[in-house]
């Protein structure tokens, strides 16, 4: 099995509920963001680029791309991020981590990680989100793990079910009936910073 997602830039709407459903469902300290959505467009955030009426927005969510041949897996010393053998995930283990981050400079994919410098700090005085969302520790550094917690209970990346336009699709690379290959099925894509040779398994359909 190689778990993978497929995203539909047709269908996102820059809406930023991927993002926040993300944050939600793992209980995610105050400026840590897992799953953002880039602006394709106008220098700040939700802005057009060009001259009315001529102008041009689109949106790109852009989380870890848990590729095939990680560069972070490469460079960890302790051997906190790892992938998955029965599935593929990319996986970053808190417990082990010393706060290096040699796996953010290897990480072709800028900002993909975040790194805890204090005690983490939440913007809720109780936990929220999912129960079994792992923990959060200082000196660290955390990425999204397609919502790991989830999918052992035999649910779906929080990003994916909360999408109000269906733009995610998640699944078994290696199953053609699987909702990441039917969604992929006849469509053109791209994926990020191939040239890398990271082989990464997030496809952005256009």
């Amino acid at each position: 099995m190689r778990y993978g997602m497929a995203i539909d830039l047709k269908g996102c709407a820059g809406c930023h509920t991927c993002s926040t459903a993300c944050k939600l469902a793992n209980n995610l300290p105050e400026k840590v963001w897992w799953n953002t959505v880039l602006t394709v467009g106008g220098e700040a955030p939700d802005t057009a680029s060009g001259v009315y009426p001529n102008n041009e927005l689109s949106f790109m969510p852009f989380g870890c791309q848990h590729c095939d041949k990680p560069a972070c897996v490469e460079v960890c010393p302790v051997g906190a991020t790892y992938k998955r053998e029965e599935d593929g995930i990319v996986v970053q283990d808190v417990e082990k981590c010393i706060g290096c981050r040699a796996c953010e400079s290897a990480c072709p994919y800028t900002g993909v990680r975040t790194f805890i410098a204090g005690e983490p700090s939440f913007s809720c005085e109780i936990p929220v989100g999912d129960y079994d969302a792992k923990p959060h520790r200082a000196e660290t550094v955390e990425k999204c793990d397609f919502c790991l917690h989830r999918l052992q209970r035999g649910e779906v990346p929080a990003c994916m079910e909360f999408c109000p336009g269906a733009a995610r699709h998640f699944g078994d690379l290696d199953d053609p009936d699987s909702d990441v290959c039917q969604a992929m099925k006849g469509r053109e894509y791209i994926k990020l910073l191939e040239e890398e040779g990271t082989e990464p398994k997030v496809f952005y359909l256009v």
